[in-house]
Formats: structure tokens, sequence, C-alpha cells
């Protein structure tokens, strides 16, 4: 069990890193802009159940093989990769008034929800960045290292889930007063696909 003291000084920080623009933050901000809240929030508990993953993956050591093995990390980014250029795909070939709240946003909260799924764990970096973050806060003197990592994933996980729907909830006000107009929504949805695209260039190129 990790100290009182070591979960004051970790949650700040990963409030912090919540908050900074990434993929994950990113992609819940546009899928709740064009979609809506509840899109954006069920996106959302698909990329914390991700990040239990990543947390379990480190805590196992499972996630050490991305680190040292080139092919592991260059098959899940590209796959990573290809899922974001299909959303953005989708994004660029919408017209004003298929994108709204009743088409996507309608979708099953299943299907929602896979896709953050998707989303989060086929990025490499993110294990890799668990791997790197969350050991610097475990003390051996402590108790096992792998219940230690398990307690700091799961703070790291409600950092998220407060900074994320915040995200969640600004974006859909927004959201929801660019489509009362066609031009707007229209322009929304380009720039959806810009930026899944973008995400899919920057993940495609990213080196371990």
């Amino acid at each position: 069990m990790i100290s009182l003291d070591t979960a004051m000084i970790f949650f700040p920080i990963a409030i912090l890193m919540a908050m900074a623009p990434g993929p994950d933050n990113i992609f819940v901000l546009t899928q709740s802009a064009v979609h809506g809240r509840r899109t954006g929030l069920l996106v959302l508990l698909g990329l914390c159940t991700g990040l239990m993953g990543h947390t379990a993956a480190v805590a196992m050591g499972v996630a050490a093989i991305f680190q040292t093995s080139e092919m592991a990390f260059t098959v899940l980014k590209l796959v990573g990769a290809v899922y974001l250029a299909w959303l953005a795909w989708q994004a660029f070939r919408s017209k004003a008034g298929s994108l709204d709240a009743d088409t996507e946003g309608n979708k099953s909260a299943c299907s929602l929800y896979l896709r953050g799924i998707v989303m989060n764990l086929t990025n490499p970096k993110v294990a890799i960045f668990f791997l790197a973050f969350l050991p610097q806060f475990v003390d051996p003197a402590q108790s096992s290292i792998a219940g230690q990592i398990i307690m700091l994933g799961v703070l790291a996980i409600i950092a998220t889930l407060l900074v994320f729907t915040a995200i969640a909830f600004g974006a859909s006000m927004i959201g929801e007063k660019l489509k009362r107009s066609a031009a707007a929504q229209l322009l929304l949805n380009r720039v959806a696909g810009t930026v899944f695209g973008a995400l899919a260039l920057k993940l495609a190129l990213a080196d371990r």
C-alpha cells in the first residue's frame, strides 16, 4: 500500500498529466464536440478501462516488452494509426447533419465504450509512459511493488476521469451551439477529421 504522502504528491502530478494535450484528451474533446456529451463520456470510460490494462501490464512487467521489442511496438502503433485514420476518413466523408446526435450519438453504449478501449490500448506510448512514470513513486520498503503500481494506476485513472469529464462537458456544450449552423457543423466535422488524421500520423511516426 502506498503512503498518504506519496498519494498526495502523485495525485496532483497525475492531474497535470491528464491536462497536458495528448491523443486521449484530444480524442474525448473532439468526440464530445461532434457527437455530444454521451459519446464523450462513454469513450472516456473506455479510455479509463484501457488505462486499467496498462496499469496491470506494468504491474506484471508486460509493458517492458514494448520498450525492448521494436516489432511489438511497431505493430501496435500501426494498428492504432490505422484505427485513427479510419475515424478521420469517417469524419471527412460526413456531411452536415450526418454526425449529429441522431446518428453517431445514438450508437450503442458498448460500441462507443469499445472505441475508447481500442484508442487507448493501441497506443504503445501510453504503456511506456506508465512503465516509466508509475515506478518512480514505488517504495521497495513498503508492500508489494505490484500492489503499489496498481494503487498508483487507480489514482491516475481517477485523475483522468476528473479532467476528461470536464473536457467532455465543456466540449459538448460548445458543440451543441455549433450544431445549430450547418456550416459550423460541417467545419466541426472537418476539424475532427484533421485532428484524427494528425494523431494517426503522429502515432505512425512515433519512436520508442
